[in-house]
């Protein structure tokens, strides 16, 4: 049985309505349309066995999630980084139909279980020059999802916003080259650092909802070993351009 929009899913609807893309990242994608289009999937839903009522605006804090993954720790860029499931578009696919088939091949998610919210601003990445359009999803029918791509994805996590929001995992994370930037401890032992590019809009979403709590920045982390074997083309290309993991 399909589940009916939270009203605390109201200021997220909001959201893509208000936000712009320098609200999210300062790159945005190059006036000529020269960048290749993609789309990620934003999906908030309801946390398993969590009966609250969804008419209550405040509700998100004991009963949303949002679904990430964590990319195989063997990938020749990026390994093991965590991210909303995306990719680029087919010929003649709009975001919304890309972000939810990308999302249908890495987790199995079935796209009629998804009610979407709307679209966040385009967002550029600079090194792969891709124009990335966040779809914003409400999962009106939650189901299973599970690993359906190992070539693409190590792990699922369904990450409870009342963890994000926590100021115990909050961090500042530190990448190779010494970019600061925003940062979350995710999973059941909180020891999966999500941060770069998804983080970034994580935190500023989360900000502009109004949801952050106050946390200490000086609280530091760096990314695991597996993390930092990005190949050399795409480490030499966030050098040049002075950015970590596109963000």
């Amino acid at each position: 049985m399909s589940l009916p929009t939270p009203a605390w899913l109201e200021p997220v609807r909001r959201a893509c309505q208000e936000m712009r893309a320098t609200d999210l990242t300062r790159f945005v994608p190059p006036a000529d349309g020269s960048a290749r289009p993609g789309a990620v999937l934003v999906l908030f839903g309801a946390r398993p066995g969590v009966d609250v009522d969804h008419a209550d605006p405040d509700a998100w804090h004991d009963a949303g999630d949002l679904l990430l993954t964590e990319r195989a720790h063997d990938m020749r860029s990026h390994p093991g980084q965590v991210s909303f499931p995306g990719g680029s578009l087919d010929e003649g696919e709009g975001v919304e139909e890309a972000a939810l088939r990308e999302a249908e091949e890495e987790v199995g998610l079935d796209p009629a279980a998804v009610e979407v919210v709307g679209r966040l601003p385009e967002l550029w990445l600079p090194p792969s020059n891709f124009a990335v359009t966040p779809v914003v999803g409400w999962w009106a029918g939650p189901g299973g999802v599970h690993v359906a791509s190992r070539a693409e994805v190590h792990a699922i996590h369904r990450v409870p916003l009342a963890e994000l929001v926590d100021p115990e995992h909050r961090r500042t994370v530190v990448g190779p080259s010494g970019y600061r930037g925003p940062g979350f401890l995710i999973g059941e032992d909180h020891d999966v650092v999500l941060w770069g590019f998804t983080g970034g809009i994580v935190a500023r979403l989360l900000d502009h909802l109004g949801w952050s709590r106050p946390w200490d920045t000086r609280r530091e982390a760096t990314l695991p070993d597996y993390m930092l074997r990005m190949d050399e083309a795409t480490r030499r290309r966030a050098r040049l351009l002075d950015i970590e993991d596109d963000l």
